[in-house]
């Protein structure tokens, strides 16, 4: 089956991070640059909202991820990216949105989900389906929150308080 006629279908489309999770290359990487502008469009409606499209937005994962891994005939194909979108997303919550936080969060949840140090990697290999794809994500951008946030109460990051 050819990957691209995926693309016409909106769970599909979504999943694949636009066709962003068809790059030949590195495809997690193409698909987290997915998660800039989603943060760079829900972020400025404030922290409790952005909450609630995260949450939102993890959740639907579940299912398009799902239905995604079934269309391909796998659990948790590398052309599948929501994931990384939401996880990127997730690692930026209550920071301020500055070129230096966007790029600090792309590096460090990339090193994460590319890493997957525990618990990341138990998840990864002990759970299936949607759940399983979105998990392991979810757990990176947690991580990567949790850094920075701490660089920021240490004042090591711009746009401290």
């Amino acid at each position: 089956m050819k990957r691209r006629i995926l693309l016409k279908h909106p769970i599909h489309l979504l999943s694949l991070g636009f066709g962003t999770g068809l790059m030949p290359k590195a495809p997690g990487t193409f698909g987290t640059l997915v998660g800039i502008p989603a943060v760079l469009l829900f972020a400025p409606l404030g922290v409790n909202a952005y909450l609630g499209v995260v949450f939102a937005f993890a959740l639907f994962g579940i299912f398009l991820c799902s239905e995604t891994g079934k269309a391909l005939k796998k659990h948790d194909d590398p052309a599948i990216v929501w994931d990384e979108i939401v996880g990127y997303m997730i690692a930026l919550i209550a920071l301020p949105i500055t070129w230096q936080t966007l790029l600090l969060a792309f590096v460090v949840f990339r090193f994460f989900d590319i890493r997957k140090p525990w618990p990341i990697s138990w998840l990864d290999k002990n759970l299936s389906g949607g759940l399983g794809v979105m998990a392991d994500d979810v757990v990176a951008g947690l991580f990567t929150l949790v850094i920075l946030h701490a660089l920021m109460g240490a004042g090591l990051l711009p746009g401290a308080l």
